[in-house]
Formats: C-alpha cells, structure tokens, sequence
C-alpha cells in the first residue's frame, strides 16, 4: 500500500510524535510498503527553525529512504495566539506540500493539532482516499484540563472541529487503551472504527551499555549516581516537584544527582527554581540527538517520568518511559494512570504518587543503595519491551487491523453520493 503521513511534527526534532511517526514510517517501508510525509520545517521545541531552515517555503528531502515534503510555518511554542498561529499557518501550508505527493491509498493525520484534518478531508477529496485520525492526545479535552483554556465560545468551537474529524475519518487511531475507551464511551465512535496503534521500544537504539566514561568525565559526575529525566520539560510533568525531591536529598544523599536532558514550555521555570533552591545536585542541558542520548542512558541509574493528575492523562503512555526500559534501567514513575499501570505490569520500577517529593526521594534512597534491586528491575523492564513492545510486532498489529482500502474508498464513496 502507499501511505502518506501528514504531521507538524517530525525528526530531527526530538519528542514522542517525532519518534512514534519515525518507527511508524521505517517500519512501513521496511515492510514494502511506499511512504511520503508532509511536514513543517523542524521548529520544536524551542519554537526556532533549525538551522539550514531559515528562508523558503518548501523543501524536498530524502531521510532513511523516505520522500519528505517540508513546508514553511509560523514558529512557536507554548500556549495562545502564537500557538494558534503556529498550528494555523501549517493548516494552510500543507496543502502546499500534499499537492507534490503521490496518490495515497490512506492518509495518516497526526493530532494535535486538531485542525489536520480538514486539509487531509480535502486532499482525500480530491484522490477519493480515505483518511487514519491520529489520537495522541485527546483535543480539546486536554487544553480545559490542563487550564490553558475554559469552557466557552472557542471550545464549543474545538469541540465542533473534534467531532466533525471523528466523522470524517475512515478510521480514528489510538496510542493508549484509555483514549481508546474515551472515544467509544463518551465521543460515541464506534469500535470497528478505531485503530490501535501504541509507543513502542526501539531496542536496538536503547540497549543494555556500559557507562560512558569520557561523558561521566566530561559532566563532572564521575562520582555520582544518575537520576535521569530525558525528554520534554512542560507544564504536565510536575517537574516541579522532582526539584522539591533533589532538595530533600541535597544534603542527607548528595552523591545523587538529577540530570535533565531536554527542552520545553517549563524549562525557564525549572531553572529559576532550581536557582531559588540554591541546587546543587541538579543539571539541565539542552537536547542532544537520538545517537548521543543513549550515552546519557549508560551512565544513569535509573530514569523518571511523570505526569500531574490531570483525567486525561489517566491515558498517557510518555514516551520518555520506553527508552529506559530498553536500556535495562529501572523507571521510577510519577503519577497514576496507563503509564504507571505499564510499569508496574513490567516490574520494571517503581510508582509514586504525584505532588508528593518525600516518596520520590525515598524511592530513589532504595534504588541508589540496593544495585540487585535496581539491576532486577532494569532486566525485567528491558525483557517486557522485547516481547511485547518492539516497532515491527507493533506495526505489523496495526496492519492487521487496517481493511484493504478499496472497500474503505467505496463506503466513503457511497456516503459522499
């Protein structure tokens, strides 16, 4: 089959989108299958175009085999009008870049941002080819839970936009059960209609290393056990906290280190807070590519990820989470949800409670001082990745569950007429 993915955000940028499309794509082509993408001119997360992308409009690129159709957007980051603009500008600009594609036999939209849909409605229009909505997160639910937005004139708007791309769609695609369960239960999508299509492992990547001496040497942590937060830094990870945690642990454990390895809408924030806390035994840095973070998993002793407690992250699945299980780390996991539930189904860690920095502290005491525990759970979490999370069985699923698309284009032609 052809494909053509149509998403804002792709490598080289760094983030679960990014790496979740990338495997998706290679994976497709590995099997045979033709894939073209269409995306913007790398901007995320710092909300500049990287550099090379300064001036143009379009750009045409060959990646790992993959025709790659690159348009111009408004780049930024965080939350209001110039977000709104930075999702609005590539709406438009797309259709630039999906004029110079292939006749597909699907469309794959990547969301957010919601609004792809209506550019791969019209584009599906005009090659009578259905389009896959990609749920990664469930707009605009996340935007009042998170508080960035109130119910309102706009919502009911968003809310339009999300119902109407859950109709047009052949199929609307899932990353966690829960989304999934949400979209049957409460958006009333039927079950035959959506796809289900999680992170997975790259397990060739993230392995089993020994520490990275010369990058120890270079940090000026040759001497200090690792705390590792690789990945994102925003407003939904409660990071704060994790610095509430470091605080406790200054004085009493000051052989542990955090390290965060990672941009973001928070990253000012953390750092002025850091600041404030006078933190000795916290150290951010900026993100580094896919090829060198793995260093950075050699020389930690265990990795983190977090989420506030919001309902809509009952669902999430953090991609930060699959890299330290391939890399035989343990996981601490702060929060509840899908993604705690993973890890506590893999063994593969620990759980903590959201908000509350004494238990991550002491959570972190038992694995710096118990090497077999940690060492336990860093196996077990890299075994439950091989037999159950690889890319190739992952996507191989996803096929399967995908009809022909003749008798998709029929029924949508049927519906059209």
């Amino acid at each position: 089959m052809r494909f053509l993915i149509l998403t804002q955000y792709f490598p080289p940028e760094i983030g679960g989108a990014q790496t979740r499309l990338k495997f998706l794509a290679a994976e497709l082509a590995r099997r045979g299958h033709e894939v073209e993408i269409v995306t913007s001119f790398p901007n995320y997360p710092k909300g500049k175009f990287f550099p090379g992308y300064e001036k143009g409009i379009y750009r045409r690129e060959t990646w790992e085999g993959l025709t790659i159709h690159r348009v111009w957007l408004y780049p930024a980051v965080g939350s209001g009008i110039k977000r709104m603009l930075n999702y609005g500008s590539f709406t438009l600009t797309c259709l630039f870049g999906l004029q110079r594609c292939k006749h597909p036999d699907y469309i794959f939209v990547e969301s957010p941002p919601l609004f792809l849909s209506a550019p791969a409605w019209i584009a599906g229009l005009f090659w009578r080819t259905p389009f896959i909505f990609n749920v990664a997160d469930l707009w605009p639910d996340v935007i009042v839970d998170q508080g960035f937005m109130k119910e309102g004139f706009v919502m009911r708007v968003l809310r339009a936009i999300e119902s109407w791309s859950y109709r047009r769609a052949a199929y609307v695609n899932t990353v966690t059960d829960w989304i999934g369960k949400v979209l049957q239960e409460k958006k009333s999508i039927p079950a035959e209609k959506i796809l289900f299509l999680p992170n997975g492992a790259d397990t060739q990547t993230f392995q089993p290393r020994p520490p990275d001496e010369p990058l120890l040497s270079q940090l000026g942590l040759a001497e200090k056990k690792i705390v590792l937060w690789a990945g994102t830094l925003g407003f939904a990870h409660g990071i704060d906290n994790i610095l509430n945690a470091a605080k406790l642990l200054e004085s009493t454990h000051p052989n542990i280190h955090f390290l965060f390895v990672g941009s973001g809408s928070a990253r000012d924030g953390l750092i002025a807070q850091s600041k404030s806390l006078n933190l000795t035994n916290v150290t951010f840095l900026d993100p580094v590519p896919l090829d060198e973070i793995v260093r950075y998993y050699s020389i930690c002793f265990c990795g983190l990820a977090s989420l506030i407690n919001i309902p809509v992250y009952e669902g999430a699945r953090p991609s930060k989470v699959f890299p330290v299980l391939a890399s035989a780390k343990p996981l601490i996991f702060i929060g509840s949800g899908e993604g705690a539930r993973l890890v506590e189904t893999a063994e593969a860690g620990a759980v903590v409670p959201a908000g509350n920095p004494q238990a991550l502290a002491d959570c972190l005491v038992q694995f710096a001082s118990d090497f077999a525990l940690a060492n336990e759970r860093g196996k077990s979490g890299r075994r439950f990745v091989e037999e159950n999370l690889q890319w190739s069985a992952i996507v191989a699923s996803w096929l399967a569950q995908l009809a022909p698309p003749g008798p998709v284009k029929a029924a949508q032609d049927a519906a059209l007429s």
